[in-house]
């Protein structure tokens, strides 16, 4: 099956880097946050990590209702992605992750169906799953 969209982004230079894009629309500096003993001050994976799975879960749940007689548009839905890294129990490091999915519109056990359904089809959520935990917060309003 052929890819329906591909991209290259080239990092130099690990956490205190550099990411660009090939088409050159990405273009960042990078940099260890404070937090782990960096100098912080530019983004970090983890950051950009949840800015891509907020940005994908978000259009999952859009994807799902369409057709749908209850139909999500962008403005009813905001997707936080809380992102974190912690040592894994083998050695090295693993990310947590929690999405914090607000929908308006729909009743609280509605929104719930809809994100269980964007969890299934999500390619962010699809990629991690059995090697993250991803815990969904669903509210609405």
């Amino acid at each position: 099956m052929s890819a329906l969209y591909t991209t290259k982004v080239t990092a130099v230079g690990g956490r205190s880097g550099t990411v660009r894009s090939e088409d050159g629309i990405l273009d960042l500096s990078l940099a260890m946050p404070k937090e782990l003993g960096g100098k912080g001050g530019a983004t970090n994976p983890e950051q950009l990590f949840a800015a891509g799975y907020a940005a994908c879960f978000e259009n999952a749940v859009i994807h799902v209702t369409r057709g749908k007689a209850v139909k999500v548009r962008d403005d009813d839905i905001e997707v936080i992605a809380d992102v974190g890294l912690q040592p894994a129990a083998g050695g090295g490091f693993a990310l947590t992750v929690a999405l914090d999915v607000t929908i308006a519109g729909v009743n609280q056990a509605h929104a719930e169906e809809i994100v269980q359904a964007a969890h299934a089809v999500c390619p962010y959520s699809n990629a991690v799953r059995g090697n993250v935990d991803v815990v969904l917060n669903v509210s609405t309003r």
